[in-house]
């Protein structure tokens, strides 16, 4: 880490950066649930924080700490210019999407099938770490359509290491960049989650966090056996409360200081005061309580 970064975030629970839902009235509602997840915004494309109004794309409650922010590009110059944009914003970490799969990203020459360029992205992530205060994480596949082997995985993570990057987040399935919808993406490639172990193994002074298919804290548990971390995606949607069950269960900060565990009704009631003071700034309700269904 450069000597300019803060000490990087708690990464053994995290949930992740999901399009039209982890949004700063998810992470609000989350962050009740559990005081040390670390918690991922949408994916934040740099040129739009470039052309578009930061305060609004990066708007969030400082409470939501421990929190990264998610960007998506593909040019170094203008990458390094959104973090230094987002600094004043107070994120814990910036993190680079080499995972999404969807037309309209490739369309623009990032998420996933960035792969195929590991020199690129090693060069993003050094122009990122120039400028940027907090840690610069990758997030990624553990391959693109028939280059899934693991050797092309291998490359890549050793080219985007030399460039000073030290965490990886790796969904442990193949991204399919023609014929699959991004939904599809996230259950169709089967999961290889013995590949990531393997990754941890051969880089263990790397951090490496898994994702992808985890939706127990039994299965939490074995994973951590193996690797660095574990990041939850639409489970922690459907079934919030996980995420309490985890603080309770896996050895994290707060629990360790004598964190009380939320009663639901407690965690509604708040919620109910958020939305109040959201309204009076004109914000929909349903755009908070969309977020509460699977409480």
């Amino acid at each position: 880490m450069n000597a300019n970064q803060g000490e990087p975030p708690v990464r053994r629970i995290s949930v992740a950066p999901m399009m039209d839902w982890t949004d700063q009235h998810c992470r609000y509602f989350l962050r009740l649930l559990s005081p040390d997840t670390l918690l991922y915004t949408e994916m934040v494309v740099d040129q739009a924080l470039l052309h578009g109004d930061p305060d609004r794309l990066l708007a969030r409650d400082l409470s939501d700490n421990p929190v990264a922010l998610q960007l998506g590009g593909s040019d170094p110059t203008t990458l390094a210019a959104a973090v230094h944009i987002a600094a004043g914003f107070g994120y814990d970490e910036i993190n680079l999407n080499i995972g999404c799969p969807s037309d309209r990203v490739q369309s623009g020459r990032f998420g996933a099938c960035l792969m195929a360029e590991p020199r690129l992205v090693a060069d993003c992530v050094a122009a990122m770490m120039a400028v940027a205060k907090v840690p610069v994480t990758v997030k990624t596949r553990i391959g693109i359509d028939d280059r899934d082997d693991y050797e092309f995985l291998l490359e890549f993570i050793e080219t985007v290491a030399s460039a000073g990057c030290s965490s990886f987040v790796i969904h442990a399935r193949k991204a399919i960049l023609a014929g699959l919808s991004p939904k599809e993406n996230r259950s169709i490639p089967p999961l290889k989650v013995e590949t990531v172990y393997r990754l941890k193994r051969d880089f263990p002074s790397l951090t490496i966090v898994l994702n992808g298919g985890i939706g127990t804290v039994d299965e939490v548990g074995r994973h951590l056996e193996h690797v660095d971390g574990v990041m939850i995606g639409r489970k922690a949607y459907s079934d919030p409360y996980l995420l309490t069950r985890l603080q309770q269960q896996i050895d994290l900060p707060s629990s360790r200081a004598g964190w009380l565990v939320p009663d639901r009704h407690d965690i509604v009631r708040q919620m109910a005061d958020y939305a109040e003071r959201q309204l009076a700034g004109g914000v929909r309700l349903h755009h908070i309580t969309r977020h509460m269904l699977g409480l």
